[in-house]
């Protein structure tokens, strides 16, 4: 991209149209639309030249070419235009279209060269080329085929390429090829406009075929054109044709006859309205680069019905030909419009823009014009020292030449006063010395410190010696302190006058004055915002409003804006037409009339701000020549979506204007918007533009009530239909948001000049964007009061010119801002107009400087300093003037000035002076009142070359911040610094009436710096100071001494004191009341004059200067100390060190930022009856603080659902709701604000979180009603007893005599024995050892007429687990101590416990070893008794055993010490029950069969039998009766296999009656078993009867005891059997076994079993 040339970095009025391609900064979007078409239908009529296969698109485009023709009335200079624009459409036949490039794409070829030509003076090729153009058209139009082409007669319809074309350039390589592209569909749409009135009905006729044409491109029909290449060659037409050619040309003609009169049928049906179309820019006019003295012509080709009108503009002003005769010529020529410049000077360097207009639209065109001055050869004078030194434009400074530039005013101007309307010129002669020919001033003019540039209101001029600006019509506007400044190189002075404008006359008596500076803001495509100014007079009566009148550019029609007059001096002007430009005036308005109008505003352009940015900023290469086509995008409708960020930008009484930003969903065309309004609190929603929708993101709402509050909302729609609407705005009350100022304060009046008066003032309070003040004076005792100004002055200082000299004036300020003028001020004090200075007081002017010093001395100059003198006048001192003199033989000469113009410093450098020739030297001081007394002469001093290697002495030594203790010693380095660079400082000091050899170093090492704080000084005692400098060489000369001080904090003295205000802003605060008129405030930052106000703000009113950090960073850090001058000293410093900048910074954090304390953060807790309460602490509130409730980002309040409180004196804030639902998941934010200072505290209640404090809340609403009735306040539980029982237990409260409780175990009930009386409060149920089979779930259920109450406790897995650990380790810790026992197996070790479970594993340890269970030594547990059962003991069984009960979680331990006596007597006791056992083991013993009574009948055979057992095998004997008996005849014994015994007795008789007994008998014992035998005789029946009964009762009772011992002897054989013993755990851990003792081993040898044999009856 190109760099601008120097002419567009310098002024505003840069050449866009260089910049762009295709600038159009007032088009609307629709002439851009049918700007790219028109570019494409010339475009198609080029292409065509190769041959269309299409004859539907040709006639096509035939239809625009020919509509065009008709169009320009046969005009040749739209043939004219027509060649220039699309030179390729005359090449009609195959061989012309092999080109490499075309002639219509290319700037640079010959034929477009001619073309050209012949286009600006009418040459007869030109003349043929347009034939050659319209022939074209007609073979175009026509579309004959030849051999290759086929006529294709279609329908019109839609181009079948749906996307979007890309851009298509020819390249060499496809010269010969045909690019096919799509013609985007011509739409169009109107747009009712007012203001030319002129239809032309006649024109409007002519031009039917175009509009026709192009009416049929709107209805859908798409052309598709092929592009050709043209060589350049061939540029000449070609008049001889083939026979082939001229046929097809005869076919085409005919075809065109016949299509036109069609068209003409069609023309009948059109309506006239359609026929309409705005201008457009065939050709634009281009940018120039000239000479000076040139002349120069843009050139521009309009189309558009009616015929627009174009006018001219310079830099956005219209070109008025007749103010500058010869300068301008403007012509028009059937379309073709030009502007011919004549002898073009540099001010003709600017913008131009050409602007076309019809009632359909305005469209513009830029171009630029940049006049280049010739640069001479340089003047032989400016060589110097063989150098060459360049003009000063070129940037070369002009060191060399002069040691700097003298430049001078003389014939000033002086405060001027003028009307408005009428002309005023300021003018200055300008002296520059020396004066160096090629070296030219840059002259400057600024008004209020703003530069100016030339203007229709403004116009400068420089003739070399006299620079003068000039107002051609003076306006309030104008009115402030002019300043010209004239540069040369890198110097420049100024000189500055005041400008007064007054009103013009008001053509209505009593009128206000004319408002001033209307400005146009926040311009959109519809709506802008017109502001301005209050005059300052009111013309007696107060200002009711005022009226907005616009005007659109280019006509000279003003349209009033609003219908009755708004006071708030801004207002929202709407209904602009887009793409359209506008100039404002505001007119004033009282009781007696209307003022006259303002100036007129800059025409502002009615366009989307995005659009000008872009077109302002978007920069583009040279047109090439190409024509890009793209096709438009078809696509389907897309409802918008709705607008964001709406919010009211401003508010007052009248209007309410809203901004918003455009949806990001709208699709491809464009939006406008619908704006609804309802009172707030309702939902009542209201159109406000029910009509027609604005198209800016901006409007103005209007016909409010005020102090009703109203919400807004926007809707955007299109062709698609409306959008939904976007978020309502805020409530907003309908009432000026911007309050009118407070009068000013503190009036002051202090005199300046013989005319004038310098007035200060204070600033109200509480002011908010003031614009200025105005300032009115009065000659006391007149009751007449006159503006001072004219135009609002900022700051608080004004000098009020133009008053008479002698009288006695009183002031009054008011201030100004956009809600109106505040009421006047108190009238200040009367002063007389004189001079401030020489109004007859002594000592107006300065005493003498003294102590003049030499500084530095080299051959032919020498550097004096000296000291300021001691009385300055009562003023500022502004300058020294010094004089030398030559010493001849102690003989002095004549005085001679060493400087022609004051200089400020206390030091200065004599040139041109002599070598080695003596000088004296003498200084006068300046101020307003003039030069005072020079001083007396001061010592010879030779001008000689200093060579001495240490540094001069050092200059300009002052004191300041004097206090009791300490002062601040400033001093400036040595002019001369000796041989090497100065490498320090040494401050001496002395009291001032010691001598000289008392002098002392303050400091032991050399200080960098100029300045230093010196302490330890006595209060009261006076002292003086030097300095001296050192470098590499040594110390050098000492400067000269301070004057004295006095250690003394004189009364009245005040520091610099830090603020930190409540909006943060740390500033530097001092004050003095102790200040002269002339007095100011000089700050300073480590005493260096503080120069970069980009991090310092300084703002002095009256006795008070503040300095305001603008950003505190490191780069601040220093001593910053302020100094009053004009005072006896009041100076005074403070110190920002890393320590003190972050102190400060934490509390401006804090006071920018006010936090509420808070004791406690946002907290949720659930009340009793389920509510949830939030709630937050602070640490203090005043009784002004609010808090403000938000859920998920919208503020809730205080209703059925919220409760809210706040508590000032506690500082507690909170809300409680009944019932936390669904949608109440989100973030809860308590926002607090008290004063300024605020805080806020969330809390975020989603997902898990949520739902546990939603669940919580439930529970405990259920609780709180379950609570009501009988209920539990201790669940179910367990707890397990001293005995090893499970108790399960639950406490109960709320109950009474009929409250009854159930027990429940796997939903059966259990039942139990005793009612519970429930005066403890607690329920229990017992559960005996508890064991695996009482697993399962217990409820309890407590109940009356007031409900009932349920308490659960499973008793499953875990839980069981649990308990079933706690009753093992109870069972476990009930365990007696291990005891020993022998017994006939082995010695058994045990213990008792309460009772035993399964889960309570058990094992064994002998000597620290676990024991691994075997047949010998095995585990077991019978009844409570847990036992280890050690079967023959051996001496290794000897050791410590110990029983491990294992409760789940928890080993107990019993032991036992089986070892030493204790073994040895449980091993003896073993041996004899051992042998015992054995000797009950083998005894002799009958084992069963013999009953214990025989009851028989005589003659009957009686057989007993049984079985016997013993080792040795037993003896066997019988009794009878106790007597021996032996086997006989009658009854046979037998004893066989040593077991088996048998009793016969073959016939019963009554003498075999009798007791019987069987004796076993062996070594280890004997047994008897005992039967009775009765037998029973036939004979005497009762006797035997009674015999009978007797023994058979006896019977029945032997009967019965041996049932009896059977049945016992059975009980204790089953118990035997169920003794199990269980093989040791092959893991090594023992399993316990149940067994039972029933000690038969003991009872076995006391007890013989027997049984009664089977009586047999032999037959």
């Amino acid at each position: 991209m190109m760099s601008l040339p120097f002419y567009q970095r310098h002024h505003d009025h840069y050449d866009r149209a260089y910049r762009h391609k295709a600038l159009q900064s007032t088009v609307s979007q629709y002439q851009k639309e049918t700007k790219s078409k028109s570019a494409v239908y010339a475009q198609g009529s080029t292409a065509y030249a190769r041959g269309s296969a299409a004859y539907r698109h040709a006639s096509a485009a035939d239809f625009s070419l020919e509509s065009s023709a008709a169009y320009s009335r046969g005009s040749s200079a739209y043939d004219l235009e027509s060649a220039a624009y699309s030179y390729g459409s005359t090449a009609y036949d195959h061989s012309a279209a092999q080109s490499k490039r075309s002639a219509a794409y290319s700037l640079d070829s010959e034929a477009l060269s001619k073309s050209s030509a012949a286009y600006s003076h009418g040459s007869e090729s030109i003349n043929k080329l347009a034939a050659a153009y319209r022939l074209g058209s007609e073979s175009y139009s026509l579309g004959l085929k030849d051999s290759n082409l086929m006529i294709e007669d279609q329908s019109y319809k839609m181009s079948p390429k749906a996307k979007r074309a890309k851009q298509n350039l020819i390249s060499e390589d496809k010269e010969n090829e045909a690019i096919d592209y799509s013609v985007p569909i011509f739409t169009g749409r109107e747009v009712g406009v007012s203001g030319i009135t002129d239809t032309e009905e006649e024109r409007i006729k002519e031009s039917a075929a175009y509009v026709a044409r192009r009416n049929l491109f709107a209805t859908g029909e798409g052309v598709s054109v092929s592009k050709v290449a043209k060589s350049s060659s061939e540029e000449e037409h070609h008049e001889k044709k083939s026979r082939k050619v001229a046929i097809r040309e005869s076919a085409e003609r005919v075809a065109l006859k016949k299509t036109l009169e069609e068209t003409q049928a069609f023309h009948k049906k059109l309506n006239q309205d359609k026929l309409l179309h705005p201008p457009e820019f065939i050709i634009e006019p281009r940018s120039h680069t000239v000479w000076e003295k040139q002349n120069v012509k843009f050139r521009c080709t309009v189309a558009g019905w009616p015929e627009p009108r174009v006018t001219w503009y310079k830099n956005n002003v219209p070109i008025d030909v007749q103010t500058h005769p010869g300068k301008y010529t403007i012509e028009n020529r059937y379309g073709l419009h030009s502007l011919e410049i004549s002898t073009c000077d540099f001010d003709d360097t600017a913008q131009y823009r050409a602007s076309a207009m019809n009632v359909k639209g305005e469209i513009s065109a830029y171009a630029s014009l940049v006049v280049k001055r010739y640069k001479g050869d340089l003047d032989a004078s400016l060589l110097h020292a063989g150098t060459v030194s360049m003009p000063l434009s070129l940037g070369v400074t002009p060191h060399g030449y002069a040691s700097r530039f003298e430049i001078s005013f003389v014939d000033k101007f002086d405060v001027a006063f003028g009307r408005e309307g009428e002309t005023m010129s300021l003018g200055c002669t300008v002296v520059i010395s020396p004066d160096i020919k090629r070296f030219k001033p840059d002259i400057e003019w600024y008004r209020n410190g703003v530069l100016i540039t030339p203007s229709k209101w403004v116009q400068m001029h420089w003739t070399g010696e006299r620079a003068s600006l000039t107002l051609t019509h003076a306006n309030k506007e104008d009115e402030g302190l002019y300043t010209l400044r004239v540069v040369m190189g890198e110097y420049y002075e100024e000189y500055s006058g005041y400008v007064f404008v007054r009103d013009a006359d008001a053509e209505i008596p009593g009128a206000p004055g004319a408002p001033l500076d209307v400005q146009c803001l926040d311009a959109n495509k519809d709506y802008v915002i017109v502001s301005w100014k209050q005059p300052a007079v009111d013309g007696g009566n107060p200002i009711i409003g005022y009226f907005i009148d616009r005007c659109e550019v280019g006509t000279t029609h003003w349209t009033q804006c609003n219908e009755t007059p708004v006071k708030f001096a801004r207002f929202p002007v709407t209904g602009l037409i887009e793409g359209r430009s506008y100039i404002f005036r505001v007119r004033a308005v009282n009781k007696a009339g209307i003022s006259l109008p303002s100036r007129v505003s800059e025409p502002v352009a009615a366009l989307d701000p995005a659009d000008r940015a872009r077109l302002r900023s978007h920069p583009s290469a040279p047109w090439t020549g190409q024509i890009i086509v793209t096709e438009e995008e078809p696509a389907e409708g897309v409802v918008p979506g709705p607008p964001t960020d709406l919010q009211v930008i401003e508010a007052t009484k009248n209007y309410v204007v809203l901004s918003w930003k455009p949806p990001g969903q709208r699709g491809h065309e464009g939006i406008m918007y619908f704006v609804e309004k309802c009172v707030a609190g309702t939902e009542e929603w209201q159109r406000v533009n029910t009509e027609i929708p604005v198209k800016s993101p901006r409007f103005a709402v209007f016909d409010l009530a005020e102090g009703k509050s109203y919400c807004f909302r926007v809707r955007c729609c299109n062709s698609a239909g409306i959008g939904e609407p976007s978020e309502a705005t805020e409530a907003t009350v309908v009432d000026d948001k911007l309050d009118i100022p407070k009068p000013p304060g503190r009036i002051m009046p202090t005199r300046n000049t013989d005319t004038s008066v310098v007035v200060t003032w204070t600033e109200p309070p509480d002011a908010k964007e003031l614009v200025g003040y105005y300032i009115e004076s009065s000659v006391v005792g007149s009751g007449h009061w006159e503006p001072c100004n004219n135009n609002p002055v900022k700051g608080t200082r004004f000098i009020c010119h133009g008053l008479t000299n002698g009288e006695k004036y009183i002031f009054r300020v008011r201030a100004v801002n956009a809600a109106g003028l505040s009421e006047f001020s108190q009238d200040s004090e009367p002063i007389e107009v004189q001079a401030a200075i020489g109004g007859g007081l002594l000592h107006a002017a300065p005493s003498p400087p003294y102590d003049i010093t030499v500084l530095e001395s080299v051959r032919d100059s020498m550097a004096l300093g000296w000291k300021q003198p001691k009385v300055t006048g009562g003023t500022e001192i502004t300058g020294y003037y010094v004089n030398y003199r030559e010493v001849i033989g102690g003989v002095p000469g004549k005085w001679m000035e060493a400087n022609i113009k004051a200089i400020s410093e206390r030091a200065y450098r004599i040139q041109n002076l002599k070598e080695n020739m003596v000088y004296q030297f003498q200084v006068a001081a300046a101020n307003l009142a003039g030069v005072g007394t020079p001083s007396l002469p001061s010592q010879p001093f030779k001008c000689e070359e200093w060579t001495i290697a240490v540094p001069g002495p050092p200059h300009d030594v002052t004191y300041t911040e004097v206090r009791k203790d300490s002062l601040v010693l400033l001093w400036k380095e040595p002019v001369y610094t000796g041989r090497s660079p100065i490498a320090g400082y040494y401050i001496d000091m002395k009291e001032t009436e010691a001598k000289e050899e008392h002098w002392r170093s303050v400091n032991e090492k050399p200080l960098q710096k100029k300045f230093l704080k010196i302490g330890g000084l006595t209060e009261g005692v006076s002292y003086v100071f030097r300095v001296r400098a050192t470098n590499q060489a040594g110390v050098g000369k000492p400067s000269n001494t301070t004057d004295p001080v006095v250690a003394e904090t004189r009364p009245g003295t005040k520091e610099v004191v830090v603020d930190v205000d409540d909006n943060g802003v740390i500033s530097l605060n001092f004050e003095c009341d102790q200040m002269s008129p002339n007095s100011k405030f000089v700050w300073s930052k480590n005493y260096e004059p503080i120069e970069d106000d980009s991090r310092l703000a300084i703002d002095t009113k009256g006795g008070k200067s503040k300095a305001t950090f603008k950003d505190l960073g490191e780069d601040d850090l220093g001593i910053y100390s302020c100094i009053v001058t004009d005072t006896d000293g009041v100076s005074s410093s403070y110190t920002i060190d890393e320590e003190e900048m972050k102190r400060l910074l934490a509390l401006s954090h804090e006071h920018k930022f006010p936090t509420v304390p808070l004791v406690s953060e946002l907290a949720v807790e659930i009340l009793e009856k389920g509510e949830v309460r939030f709630w937050l602490q602070a640490e203090k509130l005043s009784g002004n603080a609010k808090a403000n409730f938000v859920f998920n980002d919208k503020e809730i309040f205080n209703g059925e659902k919220y409760k809210m409180k706040v508590d000032q004196k506690t500082g507690l804030v909170e809300m409680i709701m009944d019932k936390l639902e669904d949608k109440d998941e989100g973030t809860y934010t308590f926002q607090l604000q008290d004063g300024k200072a605020t805080n806020q505290s969330s809390l975020v209640l989603i997902g898990d979180v949520f739902k546990k404090l939603q669940d919580e809340a439930e529970f405990q609403r259920k609780e709180w009603h379950r609570k009501q009735g009988p209920h539990f306040v201790d669940k179910l539980g367990w707890e397990v007893t001293d005995d090893c029982n499970v108790m399960l237990k639950c406490k109960v409260a709320n109950i009474k005599k009929e409250t009854h409780i159930v027990w429940y175990k796997d939903d059966r009930e259990i039942m139990v024995d005793e009612e519970h009386d429930f005066k403890d409060g607690v329920c229990t149920l017992l559960i005996s050892e508890f064991s695996k089979k009482d697993t399962g779930t217990y409820e309890v259920i407590l109940k009356d007429d007031r409900g009932k109450d349920t308490s659960e406790l499973k008793l499953t897995d875990t839980a069981f687990a649990d308990l079933m650990n706690e009753v093992c380790r109870r069972i476990a810790l009930s365990a007696t101590d291990l005891k020993i026992q022998s017994t006939a197996e082995g010695i058994r070790l045990y213990s008792f416990v309460t009772y035993y479970v399964e889960d309570l594993r058990v094992g064994w340890v002998h000597n620290d070893t676990q024991i691994r269970f075997t047949d010998r030594v095995k585990t077991g547990v019978t009844g409570e008794q847990i036992w280890l059962q050690i079967n023959e003991p051996t001496p290794q069984d000897k050791g410590k055993y110990t029983m491990e009960l294992f409760d789940g979680k928890t080993a107990h331990k019993k032991t036992v010490d089986l070892s030493g006596q204790a073994f040895d007597e449980a091993f003896a006791e073993f041996q004899r029950l051992k042998q015992a056992a054995i000797a009950e083991k083998n005894r002799a013993r009958v084992l069963g069969g013999l009953p214990d009574v025989v009851t028989i009948q005589e003659g009957k055979a009686l057989n007993l039998s049984c079985t016997v057992w013993g080792d040795p095998t037993p003896e066997v004997s019988w009794l009878k009766n106790e007597k021996s008996f032996v086997s006989d005849a009658n009854c046979i014994l037998k004893f066989e296999s040593g077991k088996n015994v048998n009793f016969t007795i073959s016939a019963v008789s009554t003498l075999d009656s009798g007791k019987y007994s069987l004796v076993v008998k062996n070594k280890y014992g004997t047994e008897t078993s005992d039967v009775t035998v009765i037998v029973i005789s036939v004979s005497g029946q009762t006797d035997m009867a009674k015999h009978a009964a007797s023994v058979q009762g006896q019977s029945q009772n032997n009967v019965t005891l041996s049932k009896k011992k059977k049945a016992t002897t059975a009980s204790k054989q089953h118990k035997e059997g169920e003794k199990k013993e269980e093989t040791p755990d092959p893991k090594g851990i023992p399993t316990v076994e149940k067994k039972k003792d029933a000690k038969s081993n003991q009872n076995t040898a006391k007890k013989t079993d027997e049984k009664a044999a089977a009586a047999e009856t032999v037959p």
